[in-house]
């Protein structure tokens, strides 16, 4: 009697790494660290770009919440000087 033959499993598909950039991208943008999140993720996306690593998504995200975190801390930095320059040009006679 022969034993049947059992074919080989398939090798498994390799998996795409994420790209660690992207990753930082976004945390830092969440946790306001907005600056670092914008650059982390404009190299992110060049580095994905050319090794097709797998984070297009989280780098995205990332800058878009970057570019809001700046904006908004612009506009808190003008708010903040027209409040104190009409603070201190208060005159009392």
């Amino acid at each position: 009697m022969t034993e049947p033959v059992v074919p080989a499993p398939a090798p498994a598909a390799p998996v795409a790494k994420w790209n660690v950039l992207s990753i930082v991208s976004l945390v830092t943008s969440i946790i306001g660290f907005s600056l670092v999140g914008v650059i982390t993720g404009h190299i992110a996306l060049s580095q994905i770009k050319k090794t097709g690593e797998q984070g297009n998504v989280l780098a995205i995200i990332g800058l878009i919440l970057g570019y809001i975190g700046l904006v908004a801390f612009i506009i808190f930095i003008i708010v903040w000087v027209g409040i104190f320059a009409a603070a201190t040009s208060v005159q009392t006679y």
